[in-house]
C-alpha cells in the first residue's frame, strides 16, 4: 500500500471515530434539547464540545454550535441551575418562567434515558449483525514464566484453573469471570486458585502472590500479573525460506504435537525451549491435516536480523488459533446487562483499598477515541464498534445519573431537594459548588487524558508469537 493510500486511510479511520464520538454526545443532547422543547423551557444554546464555540449558528433564536474543548457538549437551559462556568457563558439576560420541579427532573432525565435507547439500538444492531466472541475458553496452563509469582506458588504448565479467590472461572480471557480478569481485578496480597492436575484425582488448592509491570510516572501504574499464559496448538501459519523449518518439510497448517517428546502445551513453550536447548537439535512430531504424524530433527539457527536474536527455526505461527473470533449474536438485554455489570466491577474496584485499579486506569476523550482507532483496524471492526458503541452509551448514562452537581444526576437531586424543601438552592452557593465539581471532572479528564497519551510511548508492545523471518 502507497503512502498516500496508508495516510488517506488513517484520516479516513480518524474522521471515522470522530463522528461516531459526536453522534453518541449527540444524541445524549439530543434527549436533553428535545426534553426542554417539549416543557417549554428556554433553550440558549446547543453546542457540542465545550469552550467558546469555534462555530455557531442561530436559528429561531437558538445557538447552535461547536466548542473547542473536545470533551463532550451541553444543552444551555438558563432555567435549570446554571452552568456559564463550564458551558464558556450566557446569552443576555432575559426574563425567565418558573419552571417545577418535575419539569427539572424530566429535562434532565432525558439525556441519560437517550444515551441508554443508543446502547440499546445498537445492542438490537449487533444482535441481528453478530460480533466476534473474542474468547479464549481454554483455562489450561500452557506456559509458566521463569520465577514468577505462578511457578514459585507451584503452578505446573497443563493444570487447569477451575476457580480463583473460590469463583469459578469462565475461559482464560473475554470476560470478567475469566482467569486474566479475575487475576488483574483481584483484592488482597494473595491470589488463590483452585486446579485439576493430570493424575491426580482431587482439585488442588494453591496460593500466589503477583506482580505489576513497571511503568513511568507518566503512565498508567501496572496491572496484576502472575506469569502464565494459556494452552493452545501450535499450528503452523508459515515457514520462512531456507529456514531449518522448510528444510525439514514442514508446511503451513500443520501442528507442532511434541519437542524432544516433551508434550507441547503452547507457542511459548516452544520458544522457551529453543531458547534453553540453544543450538541443540530437536526433534519435532509434526501432525497433518490428515492426523498423521512424522518425526522431524531441526536445528535452530539464529537470525541475521534482528541482530542478538534466540534461537529460531523459522515458525511463524498462527496466533489467531488461540481465539475464538465465530460471530455471536448475544441478545439486546444481555449486552446491556453485561455492559452495567462491567461497569459495577470497574466502580467498586477503583474504590477498593486492596486493589490495583485506579482512577488511573479510566480513561478519556483521548483514550476512547485510541481505542475505537485500533478496533476499526481490526477484522470485523465495524462489529467491534458497535459492540463497543452498546458499553460506552450504557457508562454515559449511568455515570450521569451520579447525584453530582454539573452531571444529570446532580440536577435531578436538585429538583428532588427543591420539591421537598419548596424553593430552589440559593444561587450563589450553588454556583459555586458547580464550580468546584466542575474544576474536579475536568481535572479528572485531563490526568486520565495524560495517561491516555503517556500509554502511547513504551507501552502495549504486543508480545510476538511469530519468529523472526530467515534471510
Amino acid at each position: 500500500m502507497s503512502i498516500i493510500a496508508t495516510t488517506l486511510q488513517v484520516i479516513l479511520l480518524i474522521v471515522v471515530v470522530l463522528t461516531i464520538f459526536n453522534i453518541i454526545i449527540f444524541v445524549h443532547e439530543l434527549g436533553h434539547f428535545l426534553a426542554a422543547k417539549w416543557r417549554g423551557l428556554r433553550i440558549d444554546r446547543f453546542q457540542i464540545w465545550f469552550g467558546t464555540p469555534i462555530w455557531k449558528k442561530e436559528i429561531n433564536g437558538v445557538q447552535y454550535g461547536l466548542g473547542w474543548i473536545p470533551a463532550g457538549g451541553f444543552v444551555a437551559l438558563p432555567q435549570m441551575a446554571p452552568m456559564e462556568a463550564l458551558e464558556g457563558g450566557t446569552k443576555d439576560e432575559k426574563p425567565l418562567d418558573p419552571i417545577t420541579p418535575l419539569d427539572k427532573i424530566i429535562v434532565a432525565f432525558a439525556g441519560p434515558l437517550f444515551s441508554m435507547l443508543l446502547a440499546l439500538l445498537a445492542a438490537v444492531v449487533v444482535w441481528g449483525v453478530g460480533k466476534p466472541a473474542d474468547f479464549i475458553a481454554n483455562t489450561q496452563i500452557g506456559f509458566l514464566e521463569a520465577d514468577s509469582p505462578a511457578q514459585k506458588a507451584g503452578l505446573q504448565i497443563g493444570d487447569k484453573i477451575t476457580a480463583i479467590n473460590g469463583t469459578p472461572v469462565n475461559g482464560f480471557a473475554g470476560t470478567l469471570n475469566s482467569i486474566s480478569e479475575r487475576i488483574i481485578l483481584s483484592r488482597g496480597e494473595q491470589i488463590s486458585y483452585t486446579v485439576e492436575r493430570p493424575g491426580v484425582a482431587e482439585p488442588i488448592t494453591l496460593k500466589s502472590g503477583f506482580e505489576t509491570e513497571k511503568t513511568h510516572w507518566f503512565q498508567r501504574r501496572g496491572l496484576r500479573q502472575v506469569g502464565i499464559e494459556p494452552a493452545g496448538d501450535a499450528i503452523v501459519g508459515d515457514v520462512s525460506p531456507k529456514s531449518p523449518a522448510a528444510d525439514a518439510g514442514i508446511v503451513k497448517g500443520e501442528r507442532i504435537v511434541s519437542i524432544d517428546g516433551i508434550k507441547l502445551y503452547s507457542l511459548q513453550q516452544f520458544s522457551q525451549y529453543l531458547r534453553d536447548q540453544k543450538w541443540k537439535p530437536v526433534r519435532l512430531s509434526v501432525e497433518n491435516s490428515s492426523k498423521q504424524l512424522r518425526e522431524v530433527e531441526v536445528t535452530p539457527e539464529v537470525p541475521l536480523k534482528p541482530a542478538g536474536s534466540d534461537p529460531k527455526v523459522g515458525i511463524l505461527w498462527d496466533s489467531k488459533s488461540e481465539v475464538d473470533i465465530r460471530i455471536v449474536h448475544p441478545g439486546p438485554i444481555q449486552q446491556v446487562k453485561d455492559s452495567l455489570h462491567m461497569m459495577w466491577v470497574t466502580i467498586t474496584s477503583v474504590a477498593a483499598p486492596d486493589s490495583n485499579i485506579g482512577v488511573d486506569h479510566l480513561s478519556g476523550p483521548v483514550g476512547i477515541a485510541k481505542m475505537q482507532y485500533q478496533l476499526l483496524q481490526t477484522e470485523n471492526g465495524w462489529r467491534r464498534i458497535l459492540a463497543f458503541m452498546v458499553l460506552f452509551n450504557v457508562n454515559l448514562a449511568v455515570l450521569n445519573m451520579m447525584p453530582f452537581p454539573v452531571l444529570d444526576g446532580g440536577h435531578i437531586t436538585l429538583a428532588i431537594l427543591e420539591k421537598i424543601f419548596g424553593r430552589p438552592v440559593k444561587a450563589r452557593p450553588l454556583e459555586i459548588l458547580q464550580t468546584v465539581c466542575a474544576l474536579v471532572l475536568i481535572s479528572l479528564m485531563l490526568f486520565v487524558t495524560s495517561k491516555d497519551i503517556g500509554d502511547s510511548f513504551g507501552r502495549g508492545k504486543d508480545k510476538t508469537q511469530h519468529e523472526t523471518v530467515f534471510p
